[in-house]
């Protein structure tokens, strides 16, 4: 079987298939360590496949996807990274369950069987909860009054903004979110959803076509203020949301959701860190638990997000940098 199928080359698993489902597949580092986990969990022999498809394909593209996986008997789930949003919305007939933070967020990052039934779940709140814990100091917010910077409107700028407001936080929330994109209909997805949660924490949305008016907000941006790059780019395609004359918050924390690919985000980022006494963070945490709650779910295995268990995870991921 090929490592990685498109849209209209897919063909039924020869044995249990789990796939990726995203822009460049074949890069990813999950290639190297999905071997490794998947013989540490014992899931047997089990294959994992790519399926490549651009960014905010047509309608029949997903559709063509999910229906396969849908009834393809050896093939038993998929984690989607980068078309949740779009998968979501072109196929969700197509589910038989759906949960309810995918249906509160209008995404999907995992795809799962379980007693014949075809399930859409929504994992990136959790995930993005994850790393944000593990990238802020403890109760950042309740020590430092300052904002959320988070630029790119997708799946999961719809987490963090989530994870990040929600009541039962109390005051460890920021001041307010500011999300900026480059189009309206993201941002317009993003309030639906911040504001069906129920918060009472400020957002701010900002449509910003071009670098040039990120380094706007930016400029804005009070001190230990918590900056994002959510957009893709730098994996999915080059660039970065800033230009090189954007200037990050004084003791900000600058994350940059990615860990692969040209980088450049995180490259500016470092360059000011020494001056701007910033604590920067690669997406490197952030694919790890991505990836152990997406395989939790399709191969119902406990995976816990810390400890002992997790650790181990983690240095066999490590091993393959």
């Amino acid at each position: 079987m090929p490592l990685t199928f498109t849209w209209n080359t897919l063909e039924p698993a020869r044995k249990p298939t789990f796939y990726f489902i995203g822009v460049t597949t074949g890069s990813s580092s999950i290639r190297r360590v999905f071997p490794l986990w998947a013989e540490h969990l014992g899931l047997g022999d089990v294959e994992m496949v790519g399926i490549d498809l651009a960014l905010h394909a047509p309608a029949e593209h997903y559709r063509a996807v999910v229906d396969f996986l849908k009834h393809d008997e050896l093939s038993l789930g998929a984690l989607v990274t980068t078309h949740k949003l779009d998968l979501y919305a072109a196929a969700k007939d197509l589910f038989d369950e759906i949960d309810p933070l995918a249906e509160l967020m209008d995404e999907v990052s995992c795809l799962s069987k379980r007693d014949g039934r075809f399930r859409a779940h929504a994992k990136d709140p959790i995930t993005a909860g994850h790393a944000l814990d593990a990238a802020l100091p403890a109760e950042h917010f309740r020590r430092v009054d300052t904002d959320v910077i988070v630029f790119g409107a997708g799946g999961s700028a719809i987490a963090i903004d989530w994870y990040l407001s929600r009541p039962e936080r109390g005051d460890d929330r920021p001041r307010r979110i500011v999300v900026t994109n480059r189009s309206a209909a993201r941002l317009e997805t993003l309030r639906r959803v911040h504001t069906a949660s129920g918060t009472d924490t400020e957002l701010v949305t900002r449509l910003c076509p071009v670098p040039a008016d990120n380094d706007a907000v930016l400029a804005e941006a009070p001190a230990g203020a918590l900056v994002i790059n959510a957009t893709g780019l730098g994996k999915d395609a080059p660039g970065s949301p800033l230009t090189d004359e954007g200037v990050f918050p004084g003791h900000g924390v600058v994350w940059e959701l990615n860990y692969r690919g040209d980088l450049v985000f995180l490259d500016q980022a470092r360059r000011q860190a020494p001056s701007r006494g910033l604590r920067v963070v690669d997406g490197w945490v952030y694919f790890i638990h991505g990836w152990t709650q997406v395989i939790a779910e399709v191969f119902d295995v406990e995976i816990p997000p810390s400890g002992p268990s997790f650790d181990a995870l983690v240095a066999l991921a490590e091993s393959t940098r």
